[in-house]
């Protein structure tokens, strides 16, 4: 198979360049020398301007669970754009979308509806603190719950890398505590601190960390976690972002069974369309505004458009929850087991990590649990075997502080090619 080459979104880059900030308007989609440039998609499929067709493991970093294009989502877009796109005012389908969401999250007495990820975390800490009236929050190494201030003091891949991001205001971050991941005894040392037990208004966690690699919470973690917030009366938040309706219908909370007291999912909510929600009990989340006093408002908040591919989305997955999880589920088996053989079989030091539909692989001979060990593999060989994947016309995210996501629309084709580009990969990876 002769190597793609991107030559139209070499020049599509320059242009770019000239005119928007590193010619990317997110710095994730940055890479060396130049990002591709996509006209079309389609189920599991990306079209480049360049007249290239990639396998897409990327999926717009996990939105699009029911790929590219999904028929009956757009027929519904369809229908509704031909009834308007924004009123700013109540639509019934906005109420439809939040009792749906009540009966499938395990924590949502009450759901307010948003536009993005960041922003759903954002409220969701500043109701936290309200709730609580303490000031301190606690995240994780590597954990991203979007670009702003509270949560930017030590950024996960979101910054592109960057561990500290300019602009962040000294007084915000000096509220925000940082903690390893999957080390319960570093969590329990910064709550019993004089300084922060009786200001530590909540911890957010991403059960399931997605936005520095793929890292899995180890036995008991999620639910050691659980039982100090309620011990110490702290506000625990899971970022669904990335989790929600992907790892299972109702997110982590399900898969895990712990019931969180805030919730955020975004993503796969609207399979691509901006939407998200912040859900929670009813004690927590009557302090919004109008009937609270925590302002949170936004002109796009349950616009018509992403609400209606919301319900399309969710009504699939409703109807179809005992296929669709477990088809999706045993295609990234399939394929991490062919890659764990093939990393064995070429004696190359490599750690696979996987759960549901998501996976990752990182070179290293450790044990992949927290952002340290993610740092302390070999991030060149990633790189290395990344380029050449693209060359074979796979796309996968281009880092190891990212994860790889498989969709409804990945088929036995996408992953013979997958494999035979992932073994021409690895060899030359081994050379290196």
């Amino acid at each position: 198979m002769t190597d793609i080459t991107f030559d139209k979104s070499r020049i599509l880059f320059e242009k770019a360049s000239k005119v928007i900030p590193g010619g990317v308007n997110s710095p994730v989609r940055y890479f060396q020398p130049y990002p591709f440039f996509v006209e079309s998609a389609n189920a599991s499929r990306l079209f480049t301007n360049d007249g290239n067709v990639l396998i897409d493991y990327c999926l717009g970093y996990g939105s699009v669970f029911l790929g590219h294009c999904n028929q009956q989502i757009g027929s519904e877009i369809k229908s509704q754009i031909d009834k308007g796109n924004l009123f700013c005012t109540p639509t019934e389908k906005e109420t439809l979308l939040a009792e749906i969401c009540s009966k499938i999250i395990p924590c949502a007495e009450m759901i307010r509806i948003m536009n993005t990820g960041a922003e759903a975390t954002m409220h969701s800490i500043r109701i936290a603190r309200a709730f609580t009236r303490k000031t301190k929050i606690i995240k994780f190494e590597g954990g991203y719950h979007g670009a702003y201030d509270y949560v930017l003091n030590k950024a996960g891949s979101g910054a592109a890398g960057q561990e500290y991001s300019d602009g962040i205001l000294s007084e915000s971050a000096s509220k925000t505590i940082t903690v390893p991941f999957n080390d319960i005894e570093s969590l329990k040392s910064v709550i019993d601190n004089e300084q922060n037990h009786n200001d530590i208004a909540c911890i957010i966690i991403e059960p399931v960390m997605a936005n520095t690699g793929l890292i899995l919470p180890e036995k008991d973690y999620l639910n050691s976690i659980r039982n100090i917030t309620k011990q110490n009366n702290i506000v625990l938040i899971f970022d669904e972002v990335v989790t929600g309706f992907r790892l299972a219908l109702g997110g982590a909370s399900e898969f895990f069974g712990i019931k969180p007291d805030l919730a955020t999912f975004a993503k796969t909510l609207g399979n691509g369309y901006p939407i998200s929600l912040l859900a929670g009990s009813r004690e927590i989340m009557s302090g919004l505004a109008p009937r609270g006093s925590v302002y949170q408002a936004s002109t796009f908040a349950g616009n018509p458009i992403s609400v209606t591919a919301a319900l399309k989305t969710l009504e699939i997955l409703i109807e179809d929850r005992n296929i669709i999880y477990p088809i999706v589920a045993r295609t990234c088996d399939k394929l991490v087991e062919a890659l764990r053989n093939m990393v064995q079989d070429k004696k190359i030091d490599a750690t696979i990590n996987s759960i549901g539909s998501m996976f990752q692989i990182f070179f290293s001979d450790k044990i992949i649990r927290n952002y340290y060990s993610v740092k302390s593999s070999n991030t060149k060989f990633f790189m290395d075997m990344f380029k050449i994947l693209l060359a074979k016309g796979v796309f996968i995210p281009p880092s190891p502080f990212e994860t790889c996501f498989i969709s409804t629309q990945h088929n036995e084709e996408d992953l013979e090619k997958t494999l035979d580009a992932y073994e021409t990969a690895l060899a030359k990876v081994k050379k290196y």
